[in-house]
């Protein structure tokens, strides 16, 4: 495998999956799930667009709590405790 060229908008599958910090293998389950990035066939061989692949990384980021303070439980007021019901004492 050779170098892919920063210049080059498309990356083969194993390389697209390097991209995004993900084994070929999880790519593809990815795809089989319809979860992961866009990809086509090209002369056989699955291809994906850099640019989708900034896109679905970037979707993914903001979905993370982590990254998107609005989806922080930490800055959310905490949910009221509920009482208990205690059961009546057996006579």
């Amino acid at each position: 495998m050779g170098a892919i060229e920063a210049s080059s908008p498309l990356l083969p599958h194993d390389q697209a999956a390097a991209y995004i910090g993900r084994t070929p293998k999880a790519l593809y389950c990815l795809n089989d799930r319809r979860m992961g990035p866009p990809s086509f066939r090209l002369g056989g061989r699955r291809m994906y667009r850099i640019v989708a692949l900034n896109e679905w990384l970037a979707a993914h980021e903001a979905l993370d709590s982590r990254s998107n303070p609005e989806l922080d439980p930490t800055r959310q007021a905490p949910e009221p405790r509920r009482a208990k019901r205690r059961q009546p004492l057996a006579a």
